[in-house]
């Protein structure tokens, strides 16, 4: 990705008529002048699969000429801000540059990207400046022309008001420009982007992809819209991991364990046969993007640990010991992730997942209305639960009950995920029940987070006396994350006394 540079876009588009009037934004508020940057030629080639999967995704693609930034350049949609892409540039070249087509791998597969759309646009730009001549926004009229290249000729013209905020800027002034073209008339554009205006208008836009007509209300419908919503979030976060964006390794597991756990706990609605193979690649899946984010989030709990410790107290080369540690089991990680993102096994999953929700493996339970499937179901994980928990309580402190609080923790995530993908058809009740299992789930969690903090301050400790330092630190954080498992050991009791309350299972039909 060295070749390629990244920034967040947020944008509003606007219909205007050809003569491309605007009314004096100099009145809107915080904005001191309008600067006139002149007209500038544009000329774009959009690409895409024969059956538009970018277009499809609310994802561009496009080799572009003219203006300040010509090069390549990817837009991918930002669902959470309004107006929001994150566009990827890379240097102009003949073909896709590999750094892009890898971004969009998860959405084309093996498919060929061809050109689609060719625009020209005739940009009339103008900037947006405060009192001390900083840019806020930037706002063009366009004046384009649409081609279809995919051998059918056809052509569409256009004029279009962007108002473009600028980097960092404060999202509220677009809502005052808007405010400003509404009384002047012009009205926001029923197309998001250039593109799907531009296939709508000349014919080539394709239907949206088939979605399986189900019963509405039945248990089948919910965990199908369930899994939908999982499969979609991997393929978004798949270009967010690839360029080791924040949170989004930890967010691509969550989906891929999401979907095992609703693969288990409503297998009486789907046939096992179908979902047990997907769901055991969704479990390879998660272990190799594991290996980075483990690792990240041990290295900053010991971090914060020796934060901590009085500075009379740290003998010993001990940072400097555990950025070595860090820095060894990080090594070709990186290079790693990206290559399973890349192979055939990957690409295959997701296949899978597309195939399972386009020709949903339903048994005949599915029919059943969610309201009264679903609780069954939940409170069969619940069950399950409390006797993993019950368990582990009865044990001595120890390596036993550490195992037996590691999979009471597992049991507590497979309820919670049971209660969330039924939220939707039991509202309140399962809404509850979730959260009350998600604090089961982080008192189960902080714990195994202890028993993994010690394993790796054991090997801390080896290391550094295998080097002839003291481990005296190593020691005493060890000695502080046993006490934090015994506080956990604690807390459950009471934790789980506040969720396993049977009038709040009642409430879910149980």
């Amino acid at each position: 990705m060295a070749d390629t540079k990244r920034e967040r876009e947020i944008e509003r588009k606007y219909d205007a008529d050809a003569s491309g009037g605007l009314p004096d934004l100099r009145g809107v508020a915080g904005v001191a002048d309008v600067i006139d940057k002149g007209v500038a030629d544009l000329d774009a080639v959009y690409y895409d699969t024969a059956d538009q999967r970018l277009a499809r995704a609310s994802i561009t693609l496009r080799r572009r000429t003219g203006g300040k930034d010509a090069g390549w350049h990817l837009k991918l949609p930002v669902p959470e801000l309004e107006g929001a892409r994150d566009e990827v540039h890379a240097p102009l070249s003949d073909g896709v540059p590999r750094a892009l087509i890898g971004l969009v791998r998860s959405r084309v597969r093996e498919a060929d990207l061809t050109p689609v759309v060719r625009l020209r646009s005739a940009r009339d730009l103008r900037h947006l400046v405060d009192a001390d001549g900083a840019l806020l926004a930037e706002v063009s009229v366009d004046g384009v022309r649409a081609d279809r290249l995919d051998g059918i000729t056809t052509t569409a013209s256009w004029t279009e008001i962007e108002v473009e905020l600028a980097p960092n800027g404060d999202p509220g002034l677009l809502d005052k420009v808007e405010k400003k073209l509404r009384k002047a008339g012009v009205r926001r554009s029923a197309s998001k982007s250039k593109l799907a205006r531009a296939l709508a208008d000349t014919g080539a836009a394709l239907d949206p992809a088939a979605v399986p007509e189900l019963t509405p209300g039945t248990a089948g419908a919910q965990v199908l819209a369930y899994l939908r919503v999982q499969r979609d979030a991997l393929l978004a976060l798949d270009p967010a991991v690839r360029q080791d964006l924040p949170d989004s390794v930890h967010q691509m597991r969550v989906a891929t364990r999401r979907t095992r756990s609703a693969f288990k706990t409503y297998g009486k609605l789907l046939d096992r046969t179908v979902t047990d193979p997907i769901g055991e690649e969704l479990k390879w899946l998660a272990a190799e993007l594991g290996v980075d984010r483990d690792r990240e989030v041990l290295t900053e709990r010991l971090t914060a640990a020796l934060a901590d410790i009085p500075r009379t107290l740290l003998l010993g080369p001990v940072r400097g010991r555990l950025r070595l540690w860090a820095v060894a089991g990080r090594a070709g990680s990186r290079r790693k992730t990206v290559a399973v993102l890349d192979s055939k096994r990957y690409l295959a999953l997701l296949d899978s997942l597309d195939a399972l929700l386009a020709d949903p493996p339903l048994r005949k339970a599915a029919s059943t209305p969610a309201a009264q499937a679903l609780p069954v179901a939940v409170l069969k994980d619940y069950d399950r639960l409390a006797t993993r928990v019950g368990h582990a309580l009865a044990l001595d402190p120890g390596t036993d009950r550490d195992l037996a609080m590691h999979e009471a923790r597992k049991a507590a995530k497979r309820a919670r995920y049971a209660g969330e993908a039924a939220t939707p058809a039991l509202g309140k009740p399962a809404a509850g029940f979730t959260k009350r299992m998600k604090a089961v789930q982080k008192v189960l969690g902080d714990h195994q987070d202890s028993v993994v903090a010690r394993e790796a301050l054991r090997d801390l400790a080896i290391q550094a006396h295998a080097a002839g330092e003291t481990v005296f630190v190593w020691g005493l954080l060890y000695g502080r994350e046993e006490a934090v498992a015994a506080t956990r050991e604690r807390e459950l009791v009471g934790v789980w006394e506040r969720a396993s309350r049977p009038k709040a299972r009642a409430a879910l039909g149980g």
